[in-house]
């Protein structure tokens, strides 16, 4: 894949534009952050109204750390395509890192409904209702998780977690049972369960 997009980067600034991008996506998700940096400052250059370039451009500015500046490449790439779901995901994760909890939300909520069965999206929005001391709404977002992916152990064990803090022990016991079924080596559900049977 590298070699034949390396081919294509030599052509006519769109296809350069779409070769680079890929690259920087293939780049980035092995973890060789000075190549996916490279990369994605190409992929801009040729083609400044690239949204996926953007995001990409914004994903490798996330990965250093500077959640600001990501922000600005997500936001630039929603102007040329409001319906970029990367972006617009990157964006409320962004905000999120940056604690303007509000915005994250936003983003995330305007997400959810183009995509409602993301069960990323689903988990980011109920983190962010935990995070605004909101157990009800984090609750309400963690069973809709689990209606698209029901076996997951970690949202089980974290929905036998809020339950166990609301005190509803009959829930709690519920899910941290169905989380250990499904992935029997959490020492924190296997301590929590242990300590429900003693009681």
């Amino acid at each position: 894949a590298l070699e034949t997009l390396k081919m294509l980067e030599k052509k006519d600034s769109r296809v350069k534009s779409a070769a680079a991008t890929n690259l920087s996506c293939l780049y980035y998700l092995g973890n060789d952050l000075a190549q996916a940096t490279n990369y994605a400052d190409l992929a801009v250059n040729s083609d400044r109204y690239n949204p996926a370039a953007l995001t990409n451009k914004g994903n490798t500015v996330f990965a250093n750390g500077d959640y600001e500046k990501a922000a600005e490449f997500y936001k630039e790439a929603l102007r040329n395509d409001s319906l970029c779901t990367e972006a617009l995901y990157n964006l409320g994760l962004a905000y999120k890192k940056l604690n303007r909890i509000d915005e994250a939300l936003d983003f995330l909520l305007k997400l959810h409904a183009i995509l409602p069965n993301s069960a990323q999206v689903l988990y980011q929005i109920a983190s962010i209702y935990e995070i605004m001391e909101d157990p009800n709404q984090a609750l309400e977002w963690l069973l809709q998780l689990i209606g698209v992916v029901p076996t997951d152990p970690h949202v089980l064990s974290k929905l036998g977690k809020l339950y166990d803090n609301e005190g509803d022990k009959s829930q709690a016991f519920h899910y941290y049972y169905e989380s250990y079924r499904y992935f029997p080596s959490n020492i924190e559900v296997i301590e929590w369960l242990g300590a429900y049977y003693i009681d």
